[in-house]
């Protein structure tokens, strides 16, 4: 089962999920989203454990649980949807200069 844990304290790393997980059941992998040009934590991270009946005690126990000062979101991990490549921001430049020519000439 793949764990979502999000609102993580940014000092939290990747042992310390494993250890607070653990408790649960076994960890198959633990890992703090790290943000690439800061180097600094993301505030969320996963934990992959091996038994679907022990992450979802782990879910149930840990959700809305106060962990290193804040209160942790803890839900099943959703499949990534894919996203579109090239321009991310949905802004279209050629299409909305094209529109501008139209309306003026």
């Amino acid at each position: 089962m793949n764990i979502y844990i999000s609102n993580l304290s940014y000092a939290i790393n990747d042992s310390d999920l494993k250890e607070l997980f653990s408790e649960y059941g076994e960890i198959s992998s633990a890992k703090v989203i790290i943000d690439r040009e800061t180097g600094r934590s993301r505030g969320f991270g996963f934990v992959e454990m091996a038994d679907d009946t022990q992450g979802q005690k782990a879910i149930d126990e840990l959700n809305q649980a106060e962990y290193d000062g804040k209160i942790i979101n803890v839900t099943v991990a959703r499949a990534r949807t894919e996203r579109p490549s090239g321009n991310r921001s949905g802004y279209n430049r050629t299409s909305r200069y094209n529109e501008e020519r139209r309306r003026f000439n």
